[in-house]
């Protein structure tokens, strides 16, 4: 074997070298959850806010979900204790996102409704009615999920139903809750939600309701892990989908300490990964606790596409007269 000296060797390689093209820094993709807390983390940027919000009776909007309704107005889904001691959810509308008037109230014993359009009236005109719309809560006293069709806007806000149909819990004999409707697609509709494992913690479940008749169930088990690794050790409850620049995130509240309702937090999950991380919000005053996210894109009463975000802030977490449900939205 013939032995090429080390300083002609040293001498080809740099000029070989030299040769290449010249690469840039490899800079790491950032995560759909540091793309949301750059854009919606800190409250103090965003271009429109409204703390504890309420309805136009004096009724707290607690844990609510909006969506833009194709003829215009916002909705809101939302539960309020009254004094019945019980949880009423109700929707209101809105056409400035800080004035909501309530439409009409589900009943006692209703909780953390979320609410979609059916696909198959996503691309209609847009007149008052049109487009059929899929209701999902909680329901007590012995917690399951219920599911309501609407044939329209106009039925919807006179809580004029179609099709109903209440849940059998099959995952836990003590409660199933939370839902949020992924996706309503003629008489199909998948939703997630929670359910009370070993009647001590709630889990995460995902679900598919055929023709408002066939109901199947399945433990999110990667979804937990996911949570659990970044330090809740009490409940995994509720959830929100988001596409963000390309990305799939869910925004879920997560418990680091059981019954401290100061202690409840925000994690974006990356399905595609299964990993989860922190997610950090900044308010006004410095609230730290937050529940209840629930994400969409709208457009803004400026007209402006935006980004819409609300949350509950528990009253144990909430800095001076923070404490309710926080709306707030980034334009994009």
């Amino acid at each position: 074997m013939i032995l090429t000296p080390r300083p002609v060797l040293y001498a080809a390689l740099a000029a070989l070298v030299a040769f290449l093209p010249t690469a840039g820094p490899v800079l790491a993709q950032p995560s759909a959850a540091a793309r949301f807390t750059r854009l919606a983390g800190d409250i103090r940027e965003a271009d429109g806010h409204l703390y504890d919000a309420r309805d136009d009776t004096g009724r707290t909007m607690d844990a609510a979900q909006i969506v833009q309704s194709p003829s215009g107005p916002y909705l809101a889904v939302y539960h309020t204790a009254l004094d019945d001691g019980r949880f009423h959810a109700a929707i209101a509308t809105s056409t400035d996102l800080r004035t909501w008037h309530r439409r009409h109230d589900f009943g006692p014993g209703t909780s953390q409704p979320s609410l979609a359009a059916e696909d198959s009236g996503a691309e209609d005109s847009g007149a008052e009615g049109s487009g059929d719309w899929v209701l999902a809560y909680e329901k007590d006293p012995d917690n399951h999920l219920e599911l309501r069709s609407y044939p329209g806007l106009a039925a919807l806000l006179a809580g004029r139903r179609e099709r109903a149909f209440d849940a059998p819990r099959t995952l836990s004999r003590c409660a199933e809750g939370t839902p949020n409707i992924a996706s309503a697609h003629g008489t199909t509709v998948e939703l997630t939600g929670h359910y009370r494992a070993h009647c001590d913690t709630d889990r995460q479940l995902t679900a598919v309701l055929h023709g408002f008749r066939a109901w199947r169930t399945r433990p999110d088990q990667r979804l937990d892990h996911a949570v659990r690794a970044c330090g809740p050790r009490g409940n995994i409850g509720d959830r929100t989908f988001l596409r963000l620049a390309g990305q799939d995130l869910v925004l879920i509240e997560g418990q680091l300490r059981p019954d401290d309702f100061g202690s409840w937090r925000l994690y974006g999950y990356d399905p595609r990964l299964g990993r989860a991380e922190p997610v950090a919000l900044r308010t006004h005053r410095g609230s730290h606790a937050f529940a209840n996210p629930s994400v969409t894109t709208i457009t803004a009463p400026d007209g402006r596409r935006a980004l819409l975000v609300s949350v509950f802030v528990p009253r144990e977490g909430a800095a001076p007269g923070e404490a309710g449900e926080l709306i707030y939205w980034r334009d994009l």
